[in-house]
């Protein structure tokens, strides 16, 4: 048994979407009580922290429903299923900013919301971008702008609340203790 593992009794599942589903588990406690617990399942995603030779960080502001606000963030989308965790980063890369990269190396994995959602974020630097010539489409349903900011820019725009996520937030952290500009 994993140190404090709660062990499933019974799942129901409450709702299943286009991206995400909803379940209510059951679980046994380590101290053997029964409590319940409410799990959002995601597919998973990428984001790519994107940096230009000149050291500028390619962002996109596009409207979050959920957050009922504009929000300033790195370029990021979910798993498709059977697809490559590069090839995902790659696409979404092209899709949001138009750009592609020679250089794309994976950083790390991590949870965004371990309270409640399973979801995980697979984050990658992409470096020697250049513009695509026959640029893919974004989504229907998707609009967004690009900006390209510096590092102080981008602390600026967090600690503004233009960057309002923590996958940005991490991505501008890292850059500055990472690449020093």
């Amino acid at each position: 048994m994993k140190k404090f593992e709660e062990k499933t009794i019974h799942s129901n599942e409450i709702f299943k979407g286009k991206i995400i589903s909803l379940k209510v588990d059951d679980v046994l406690l380590p101290n053997g009580k029964e409590s319940k617990r409410e799990i959002v399942n995601h597919p998973g995603a990428v984001a790519v922290i994107a940096i230009t030779d000149d050291g500028k960080l390619i962002l996109v502001e596009q409207y979050r429903k959920a957050l009922e606000r504009s929000i300033i963030e790195i370029p990021a989308g979910k798993l498709e299923p059977g697809e490559a965790l590069e090839v995902t980063a790659r696409r979404e890369l092209e899709e949001e900013t138009g750009l592609g990269c020679h250089t794309l190396t994976y950083l790390q994995t991590f949870a965004t919301s371990p309270g409640f959602a399973d979801e995980i974020i697979h984050l990658y630097v992409a470096e020697d971008l250049y513009e695509i010539e026959e640029k893919a489409e974004l989504d229907e349903d998707e609009f967004v702008e690009i900006l390209k900011v510096s590092i102080d820019e981008a602390e600026e725009m967090v600690q503004n609340k233009r960057i309002y996520d923590a996958k940005t937030a991490f991505a501008v952290l890292w850059m500055r203790l990472k690449r020093g500009k």
